[in-house]
C-alpha cells in the first residue's frame, strides 16, 4: 500500500509511534523514525532494516522549530519527496490546575501542540509543492472529553484538532490532507506505569472491556495516510473503544 512512499513519524521511538513505523515499513514505505532520544530511534529504525525495510533515524527535540526543518529537508534531499507525516510525539506533566507550574504548561504545550506546528510547518511546504501529501496528527479523548489534572494535554490536544482542519482547508486544493486520530486508553510505556488497580478500574469502563493497543492505533493511521483517504480531510478519527459515545 505504501511501497516506496517516504513516511516520517515523531515520536517513534517507543510505543504507539514505533508501531506505527514498523506497520509502514511493512507495507513498503521509507520510514524516517524521529525521536528525542538518539538510542531508540535508531533500534526500531534498525529493526525495519533488520525486517529488510528501508530506515533512517534522526534525534530531534519536536518543540525545536530549526531542528524540524532541518530533519524534513534531510529526509527530502535523501529520498526526493515526503509522502506522509506522522505527528506522534507528545509528553505528559500532569498536576490539578491549582498546582500546576508554568513550566508544566510549556513543556506540554511546546512538545504536543508547538511540535506538530513546527513539522507540519515544514512538511507542508513540501508537500504543497509537490502536490501531494497526507498529514496525520495526534489528539487525545482528553481534547474532547478533558481530563482531571492534564489542563495543559487537553488543551494541546484541543489545540491540535484546531490546526488539523485549518491545514486540511488550505491544503484541499493542493493534495494535501489533514486528519486527527484521538486515541483514548492505549497500552504504552506511559500507561505502564499506572498502578494494576486503576489501570484495572479504567478498562472497567471501557465498553469493549479492553484496553486498546498501539496496532489498534497504527490501523487508523495507515487509513488516513493511505491515497485511497484523498477524499477525508479535516476529521478527527476517536479511538478508544466506545469510551465517548
Amino acid at each position: 500500500m505504501f511501497k516506496d512512499q517516504v513516511v516520517l513519524v515523531t515520536g517513534a521511538g517507543q510505543g504507539i509511534g514505533a508501531e506505527i513505523a514498523r506497520e509502514f515499513a511493512k507495507d513498503g514505505a521509507i520510514v524516517a523514525v524521529v525521536d528525542f532520544n538518539q538510542e531508540t530511534a535508531e533500534k526500531v529504525s534498525a529493526d525495519i532494516k533488520a525486517q529488510g525495510g528501508q530506515s533512517v533515524a534522526f534525534q530531534a527535540d519536536v518543540s525545536d522549530t530549526e531542528r524540524a526543518a532541518e530533519v524534513v529537508a534531510a529526509v527530502v534531499a535523501q529520498f526526493g519527496k515526503l509522502d506522509v507525516l506522522v505527528n506522534n510525539a507528545g509528553i505528559t506533566r500532569d498536576s490539578s490546575l491549582k498546582k500546576m507550574t508554568i513550566e508544566q504548561w510549556n513543556a506540554v504545550i511546546q512538545t504536543n501542540l508547538t511540535g506538530v506546528y513546527n513539522y507540519t510547518k515544514a512538511a507542508f511546504d513540501v508537500m504543497t509543492t509537490l502536490g501531494y501529501g497526507r498529514i496525520v496528527n495526534f489528539s487525545s479523548l482528553a481534547a474532547i472529553s478533558g481530563n482531571f489534572g492534564q489542563t495543559n494535554y487537553s488543551a494541546a490536544k484541543a489545540g491540535v484538532i484546531g490546526l488539523t482542519r485549518t491545514v486540511a482547508l488550505e491544503g484541499a486544493s493542493k493534495g494535501v490532507t489533514a486528519n486527527a486520530v484521538a486515541p483514548g486508553f492505549i497500552q504504552t510505556p506511559m500507561t505502564d506505569k499506572i498502578p494494576e488497580e486503576i489501570k484495572q478500574k479504567m478498562i472497567s469502563s471501557i465498553p469493549v472491556k479492553r484496553i486498546g493497543y498501539p496496532s489498534d492505533v497504527a490501523h487508523a493511521v495507515k487509513f488516513f495516510a493511505s491515497k485511497e483517504a484523498g477524499y477525508i480531510t479535516g476529521q478527527v478519527l476517536e479511538i478508544n473503544g466506545g469510551m465517548h459515545i
